[in-house]
C-alpha cells in the first residue's frame, strides 16, 4: 500500500467506528492517530502504529491533543435557504438569535429593509410566542411598512406567515375566500376580513406570487450558506426538499468548483426528479447525489397550532379562532397519504415525511405499514421532527424500518412554550424522546432545520445532552442522552439513516477523509460547554475547507513536520 500523504498524531480521535449496540452499552472507539491519502482514510490507531505506515514524503501533523471527529452530517436543513438572509429577506428572529422583541420592532425592521430592497418586502423568523404581545402581527400593522408594496413575513417555523393588504390583494384573498385543503385563512371574528395570517397551504397562495431569487442571488446565497455550514463543521448536508431546477443549481456549482461541501438533495416535487429523469436515490457521486422523497409535509407546527395531535392543545387563546378541542389538522387524508407513499415505493423511492403531532405520526405508521406490505420492499423510512411521538408508536419503529430525524433543538427554542401553552408539562417533557428511542434500539439523527434555527450541530448535541429551555429550565431530564450518543446522531447514525455509512460518518480505513478538529473534547468537557466548543479546522476529502485562523492551509490546527523513515 502506498505511504499516506498526511499522518495526524497526538490527537483524541473519536472514530465512531463502534457498533450501535456497543455505543448503547457505553463503548467509545478512540485512537491517537490517523492517516490520509487521495481523500480517504488509510489507517487509524496509536501514534506508533500509524507512524510506521509513513514514507519519506509523508507529512506529520501534530495536533497537540486536539479532538478529531468525523465531519458532521446535517441530516435535515434547507440549504441554501439561510444564505438568503440579507439578500432576499431580513431576519425577524427574537433574542438570542435576533433583535425583534415586539410588533413595533418587527415593523421597524421591515421598514428599514424596505429601504434596501425593491418589489416585495420580505422578512423571516418572527415567533408570536416570543413577541411581547404574544400574537401574530396583522395585515394592518404591516401596512405601516408599505401600503403600496406587497409585504410578507414568514413565521420562524416556515409553516405560516402574515401579509399586508397589498399582498392579499395580489393573491386574490378576500373575506369570501374559502380555506384551501390543508390550509387556514385567519379572519377577524367581527368584520370577517382576513387578518393577514395564512397557515400551511393557505400560505402558498402568497408564496406562489413572490418572484423566485435570481441566479446571481442563488449563487450568492449558496456561498454565504456554505461558509456558515463549513464554519460549524458540516461536511455533508441533506437538503430537505428540492426540485429539478434546484438540482441543476447544485450541479452547476459542482461543475464550477464552488460546491465546497457534500450534498444529498431530497426530492419533494410532483412529479419527482426520479419521474422526470429516471435517476433513483443515490444517483450521483460522493459530492452530490439524490436522496429520498421529502421533506413532504403531513402536518404543521405545534407553535402555530397546526401540528396534528391526538389530544387537544393544552391552552388555546380565546381570540385565536380555535375552540378548546382544537387538535390541529393533517395536510391530506390518511388515504391520500398512504396512496402517495405506496406509489413512491413502487418507483423505488423511500419517503421522508414531516410529522410533528402524534396523530400525524399515527397516519405515517399506517401508510408505511401499507407500503411495506406484501410485494412492497421495506425501506429505511424517515419521519421528520417526530416531536410528540408516543412510546407505543416508538415500539413499532424497528419492525417498520423507521428511522426518525429529531428536531431536538425545539427543547431549547420552544420548550418553555410547549410546556406552558401548547402541550402542557407531561407531553412537553417527552418532545424529542431520544432516550426512549435508544432504549428501543432505534437509530436516529438530530437536526436543526436551518434556516428555522441557526446551523450548529454542536448546539443540537448540547440540546440532546442537557435539554435546557431558553429560560434555563430542564425539560424532560429522563430523555437526556450521553454526549457520545448525541454525537453519533450527527455522524455515523445520520450516515446510516441516509444510506451513506459505507463512505462517511466515522473515521475508518477506506472511508472519505471528512473530519473536524475541535478545541475541546465534547466527551469530557462540562456538558454545558458543548455548544461553545470551537471548530478549529474542517477537512473534506483531506483538503482544508475551514480553518479558525481564516486560511485553508493544511496543518494550521497543529505543527507540521517531516517523517524520517
Amino acid at each position: 500500500m502506498p505511504a499516506p500523504e498526511i499522518i495526524y498524531t497526538n490527537a483524541k480521535v473519536i472514530t465512531m467506528a463502534e457498533s450501535f449496540d456497543e455505543a448503547c452499552n457505553g463503548l467509545t472507539d478512540t485512537a491517537e492517530a490517523f492517516a490520509t491519502l487521495d481523500g480517504r482514510v488509510t489507517g487509524v490507531g496509536s501514534n506508533q502504529e500509524v507512524l510506521a505506515t509513513g514514507g519519506p514524503r509523508t507529512r506529520i501533523v501534530d495536533l497537540k491533543g486536539a479532538t478529531v471527529l468525523p465531519g458532521f452530517i446535517d441530516a435535515h436543513s434547507h440549504f441554501p435557504g439561510s444564505g438568503l438572509q440579507g439578500i432576499r429577506w431580513t431576519d425577524l428572529s427574537a433574542p438570542p438569535n435576533g433583535l425583534v422583541r415586539n410588533i413595533a420592532s418587527l415593523v421597524e425592521e421591515m421598514g428599514r429593509w424596505a429601504g434596501h430592497s425593491d418589489g416585495w418586502v420580505l422578512g423571516r423568523g418572527y415567533d408570536q410566542t416570543l413577541l411581547t404581545e404574544t400574537r401574530h402581527p396583522t395585515r394592518w400593522e404591516l401596512d405601516g411598512v408599505s401600503p403600496d408594496r406587497p409585504v410578507w413575513v414568514w413565521h420562524a417555523s416556515g409553516h405560516m406567515g402574515v401579509g399586508n393588504s397589498r399582498s392579499l390583494e395580489v393573491a386574490g384573498i378576500t373575506a369570501n375566500s374559502a380555506n384551501p385543503t390543508g390550509g387556514y385563512i385567519d379572519k377577524d371574528p367581527v368584520s370577517g376580513q382576513p387578518t393577514g395570517l395564512l397557515q400551511e397551504a393557505a400560505a402558498r397562495l402568497i408564496e406562489r406570487e413572490i418572484p423566485p431569487p435570481s441566479g446571481s442571488e442563488r449563487d450568492l446565497a449558496a456561498a454565504h450558506a456554505m461558509r456558515e455550514y463549513l464554519g460549524v463543521g458540516v461536511t455533508t448536508s441533506i437538503i430537505a426538499g428540492g426540485d429539478l431546477p434546484a438540482l441543476e443549481d447544485l450541479r452547476r456549482w459542482r461543475r464550477a468548483g464552488t460546491l465546497a461541501m457534500r450534498v444529498i438533495m431530497m426530492q419533494w416535487s410532483n412529479p419527482t426528479v426520479t419521474e422526470l429523469t429516471g435517476d433513483l436515490e443515490g444517483e450521483g457521486d460522493d459530492w452530490l447525489s439524490l436522496g429520498a422523497h421529502g421533506e413532504s409535509v403531513h402536518d404543521g407546527s405545534l407553535q402555530g397550532y397546526t401540528g396534528y395531535l391526538s389530544q387537544p392543545y393544552f391552552k388555546v387563546a380565546a381570540d385565536s379562532g380555535y375552540d378548546p378541542s382544537w387538535r390541529g389538522f393533517p395536510i391530506e387524508s390518511r388515504e391520500t397519504l398512504t396512496e402517495r407513499v405506496s406509489d413512491l415505493a413502487r418507483l423505488g423511492l423511500r419517503s421522508a415525511i414531516h410529522a410533528n403531532g402524534d396523530a400525524a405520526i399515527d397516519d405515517l405508521l399506517f401508510a408505511y405499514a401499507a407500503a411495506a406490505d406484501g410485494s412492497q420492499a421495506c425501506f429505511r423510512w424517515r419521519i421528520e421532527h417526530a416531536q410528540t411521538v408516543r412510546d407505543d408508536q416508538l415500539d413499532r419503529f424497528n419492525d417498520l424500518h423507521i428511522s426518525p430525524s429529531f428536531f431536538v433543538s425545539h427543547v431549547y427554542y420552544w420548550g418553555d412554550q410547549h410546556r406552558d401553552t401548547f402541550l402542557g408539562l407531561e407531553r412537553a417533557r417527552r418532545i424529542s424522546p431520544l432516550k426512549s428511542a435508544i432504549e428501543r434500539g432505534i437509530r436516529f439523527s438530530i437536526h436543526l432545520d436551518s434556516p428555522v434555527v441557526p446551523m450548529n450541530p454542536l448546539h443540537a448535541v448540547w440540546c440532546a445532552v442537557n435539554r435546557l429551555t431558553r429560560s434555563g429550565q430542564v425539560l424532560g431530564p429522563e430523555e437526556r442522552v450521553t454526549p457520545h450518543l448525541a454525537l453519533r446522531a450527527v455522524t455515523i447514525d445520520a450516515a446510516w439513516q441516509n444510506l451513506i455509512d459505507d463512505t462517511r460518518g466515522s473515521i475508518e480505513p477506506g472511508k472519505l477523509a471528512d473530519f473536524v478538529i475541535l478545541a475541546e473534547n465534547p466527551l469530557t468537557i462540562d456538558p454545558l460547554g458543548i455548544k461553545d466548543i470551537e471548530v478549529l479546522e474542517v477537512r473534506i476529502a483531506g483538503e482544508p475547507v475551514h480553518c479558525i485562523n481564516g486560511t485553508n492551509e493544511p496543518g494550521k490546527a497543529g505543527r507540521t513536520d517531516d517523517v524520517h523513515n
